[in-house]
């Protein structure tokens, strides 16, 4: 578990309890200096030509591949995250920062139709300073994107990654910034305090956060004060709806795998089931089968790796959801129970027997939990998915035409995914809604999203 010890942040194998590391959070000089540096930066980087800023990029995602195993061995010790996941993490990353330096260079602006005599021009251009706080769920992929994206369209960046992976952060963001000129990605060290600072330093024009709603609120917060912009992709509490013409035994290997990969702990995670009665019976009898195949280490056929959650502090807060549940009436079908011995691993779970009102079902439970709500019909199961402020993602599994184009219609989220819990197309791009953020995390559009545009018209004298 992940506990600060006098100024020091510790980090234990959430698998193992055994001591990683420690890192010393940076205080406010530290962070005003990181700043200042990024600031002082700032303006020989923004004018380096787009192709030159790719090229430094392109080559940090080449030395990346050649520790990613490396670096997915560090995320294991520090997350938990079963190390075959976690290389595709690092993958992720370098083939984020690839797709990033061929995108830079084409984001272009745009020519105006004014009068004859006069240009009129739109015309992007880098914020500034950034501010990329990332979590440690994925974190080597996501920082690679948020980074990526801010460096080849000319801002510099300080990036603080997640207190929970600090070891792993920061030889990531170490390994970019010996690519590029002094200044133009620095990194901090901390947790909640040192990001507050950071989000809320004067001299920060944009911050990227991916992590809890508390913390965008805050960061929201503290840059209304600042005028920074904002860049937000929070908590979820995404819905999974099951109709009752789909095969009970594939829509419970669906379920299984949006619940239980990487524990849990995907920002699109499944947090909510609502299956049609008409199939639940075997719907529920094949999810807990499927619970079972996710386990520790894998070493039958079927079998998939489901390894510890991040640490005990969280997993205190995963089965403080179960128990309420089950203390509430929930049935347990799986799991749902917290194992002796080292670590901090949480078994695969299904309820059923759910309200509404439980909190298993109006919040974020990110971990190895699947909370099956049975409701009369496709119609109810829409009714209560919809009814939520979260807004990030929602998976619908059905054979209707007509309920699919309902479902995306009106489901207020950010994506949905019909027919198939994980995947999409290369190059699409959302925004969350809700409580679960705002603007475009990745894609073409989050290079919008990391310039701001000018308009010139440019007459000739009189």
């Amino acid at each position: 578990m992940s506990t600060p010890t006098d100024t020091a942040i510790e980090i234990h194998d959430p698998a193992t309890g055994e001591f990683v590391g420690s890192v010393r959070p940076a205080g406010p000089d530290e962070v005003d200096a990181a700043v200042g540096r990024a600031r002082t930066a700032r303006d020989a980087w923004a004018r380096t030509a787009p192709g030159d800023r790719a090229g430094l990029v392109r080559d940090a995602a080449g030395a990346l591949r050649g520790v990613a195993e490396e670096f997915a061995r560090l995320n294991e010790t520090e997350t938990g995250r079963p190390y075959d996941d976690a290389l595709g993490g690092v993958l992720a990353a370098a083939g984020t920062l690839e797709q990033y330096a061929e995108l830079g260079p084409l984001h272009r602006g745009r020519s105006l139709q004014g009068s004859w005599d006069a240009t009129d021009l739109m015309v992007p251009e880098p914020r500034g300073v950034a501010a990329v706080i990332t979590p440690w769920n994925d974190p080597v992929a996501v920082a690679g994107g948020l980074i990526g994206a801010a460096l080849v369209t000319g801002n510099t960046v300080v990036h603080k990654p997640s207190e929970r992976c600090p070891h792993l952060g920061r030889r990531f963001a170490e390994l970019v910034a010996s690519f590029l000129p002094e200044g133009v990605l620095e990194i901090v060290d901390g947790a909640g305090p040192t990001g507050a600072v950071l989000s809320g330093h004067p001299s920060i024009d944009l911050v990227a956060h991916v992590g809890s709603i508390n913390a965008g609120r805050a960061i929201r917060q503290a840059a209304a004060g600042t005028g920074a912009h904002v860049l937000l992709e929070n908590g979820g509490n995404d819905p999974f709806v099951v109709d009752a013409d789909v095969d009970p035994r594939w829509a419970a290997e669906q379920a299984a795998l949006g619940s239980y990969a990487n524990g849990g702990q995907v920002c699109v995670s499944v947090e909510r089931i609502y299956c049609a009665a008409a199939i639940a019976e075997p719907f529920l009898d094949a999810l807990a089968e499927e619970a079972g195949r996710w386990v520790y280490r894998p070493s039958a056929a079927g079998e998939k790796a489901l390894g510890p959650v991040v640490d005990r502090r969280h997993r205190e807060h995963v089965h403080s959801h179960v128990a309420a549940a089950v203390e509430d009436g929930a049935r347990v079908h799986a799991g749902g129970f917290v194992p002796e011995g080292e670590g901090a691993f949480y078994p695969a779970t299904v309820l059923s027997g759910l309200t509404p009102t439980m909190t298993i079902l109006r919040e974020e439970t990110f971990g190895p939990v699947a909370p099956v709500r049975v409701v009369e019909d496709f119609a109810h199961g829409l009714a209560e998915a919809i009814d939520d402020p979260h807004g990030l993602a929602a998976t619908v599994l059905t054979g209707s035409i007509a309920h699919a184009q309902q479902a995306w219609r009106e489901l207020p989220v950010g994506t949905v995914k019909i027919n198939g819990v994980f995947g999409g197309a290369p190059g699409g791009a959302a925004e969350p809604r809700g409580v679960s953020g705002s603007g475009f995390g990745y894609g073409p559009e989050l290079l919008d999203e990391m310039t701001t545009t000018k308009v010139v018209h440019w007459s000739p004298l009189p």
